[in-house]
């Protein structure tokens, strides 16, 4: 039986019930119903009939409210609750108001400000889950903290969900996005464009060699002697030629002198003769003049001769019709410079794969350039081909006119890198056309790269081919074929 009637003066009141007095400070004044519970359940104890509520006036502490919890060491009264007539009771707390509902239904606890909330230990060891998941309010965290520093069983639980949590992320690589140099570069340079810029068709390689030196920053001495397998497509089939990481590196530097050469700049094998100018054959001069196996000492010299190749084409200006020699064949500069930055990515990879260390291709643009390359180059492996007696048996080129419209294959590239190219198949001069197509090949632009680098065999490297088989295995050969060491 309450002393007195819902709303009264005397009676505990519900925050919300018609008739709650409110408190000198605005805010109503009611029983806690999180607190410990009464006789009747409601959270705070109702008193006996015929008590009188103390008459204490408001102290600069503020109202007293009934049903608070008592401090940790302060005398507690009737019910477990701290007795605010005695001297020394526990300090008053304003009364809050209720949290919203949130669409759950859910009241949330009423929360002092900056402090956790006060919820009840069942409530506090179903928050437990969202806890871990990071989905609780900043109040709901708050009281999941302090709690699991004083239980020790939701402790253990604590931990438990935490650790099952990190299980369900998915791993993130550390290495850096290979597009992120390009993205940094091109915001520095739109806030200040450089006096002398690097020209557009040199960018692959600068960024190709930048991306390789990371890669030999971030390896041990001992990684520099990793074994490292060379391989290439020869016309009996496929070759390869075993050195090491630093091999590798000496391998890119003596090729990348050919065009260091043509640029006027010193030649890497130095006084070493090379019996010609094709690039294995420099290759293996420069490893049988060298009295010890190469070592991570070949980093700087080839990091040297790179940056004095993009330096040096960017002060010369337009010079990307500069001829190249090759030994057997000649490239336009800008033509050997997308060359080499291929050359740089391919083996790369290479050291990657020895080294046990994550690489990405090319970014996409740079990787639709070095596959535009392959592609324009392909009519001319092609007649090397017939020539030898390597086409395809029963192949019976027409006669076309240099500039006219010949039997021609869709090359079709997909994902990344992507496009179409129609590939003459009659004559390096004829031109591509769609009339005249007998064949379409489909495949991955990264797949089309390492078949062009002698790494995937032609046989298993198209995803899909319709037309003419004899012209498909032909283009698929010949691509194999534009590989070397």
């Amino acid at each position: 039986m309450r002393d007195a009637p819902p709303g009264g003066p005397d009676g505990p009141t519900e925050y919300g019930e018609p008739g709650a007095a409110r408190g000198p400070g605005g805010d109503y004044e009611r029983g806690t119903p999180h607190g410990p519970a009464g006789d009747d359940g409601r959270g705070a104890p109702h008193r006996a009939a015929g008590s009188e509520r103390p008459s204490s006036p408001r102290g600069p502490s503020g109202p007293h409210r009934p049903g608070g919890p008592a401090r940790d060491g302060e005398p507690r009264g009737q019910g477990g609750q701290a007795r605010d007539d005695e001297p020394g009771g526990p300090a008053p707390r304003i009364p809050l108001p209720r949290v919203s509902v949130e669409d759950t239904g859910r009241v949330l606890p009423d929360v002092a400000p900056g402090g956790p909330a006060v919820l009840e230990h069942h409530v506090l060891t179903s928050l437990l889950g969202a806890w871990a998941l990071a989905a609780c309010s900043a109040e709901e965290a708050a009281a999941v903290e302090e709690h699991i520093g004083a239980c020790a069983p939701c402790a253990d639980e604590a931990l438990r969900l935490r650790d099952a949590v990190t299980l369900l992320q998915r791993p993130e690589s550390l290495d850096l996005d290979p597009a992120l140099r390009t993205r940094v570069l091109e915001g520095c340079l739109e806030r200040r464009p450089p006096r002398i810029p690097v020209p557009e068709w040199a960018t692959p390689y600068d960024a190709e060699t930048a991306r390789l030196d990371a890669l030999l920053q971030d390896i041990g001495d001992a990684e520099w002697h990793a074994p490292v397998r060379l391989r290439w497509f020869e016309a009996d089939g496929a070759a390869s030629r075993r050195t090491t990481v630093a091999g590798v590196i000496a391998h890119l530097l003596t090729v990348d002198g050919l065009v260091a050469v043509a640029l006027g700049l010193a030649d890497p094998l130095g006084d070493i003769a090379a019996p010609a100018s094709a690039p294995g054959s420099r290759t293996e001069a420069y490893w049988r003049a060298s009295h010890y196996p190469p070592t991570r000492a070949v980093r700087a010299p080839w990091r040297e001769q790179s940056h004095g190749i993009v330096r040096t084409v960017s002060f010369t200006g337009d010079t990307g019709g500069m001829p190249v020699s090759y030994g057997d064949f000649e490239l336009p500069l800008h033509d050997a410079m997308l060359d080499r930055a291929f050359e740089c990515w391919v083996h790369a990879e290479d050291i990657a794969e020895a080294v046990d260390y994550p690489y990405e291709p090319p970014s996409a643009r740079h990787l639709n350039r070095m596959i535009d390359l392959a592609a324009r180059m392909l009519p001319g492996v092609l007649a090397q081909r017939r020539r030898a007696g390597l086409a395809a048996p029963g192949t019976r080129p027409h006669l076309v006119t240099a500039g006219e419209p010949g039997r021609s294959l869709r090359l079709e590239i997909e994902g990344s890198g992507g496009g179409e190219w129609l590939i003459p198949l009659d004559s390096p001069g004829a031109k591509g056309s769609a009339d005249h197509e007998v064949a379409h090949v489909a495949l991955d632009g990264v797949e089309f790269c390492r078949l062009a680098a002698g790494h995937v065999p032609p046989a298993e490297a198209a995803a899909g081919q319709v037309g003419d088989r004899e012209a498909i295995r032909d283009v698929l050969f010949a691509a194999a074929s534009l590989s070397r060491m």
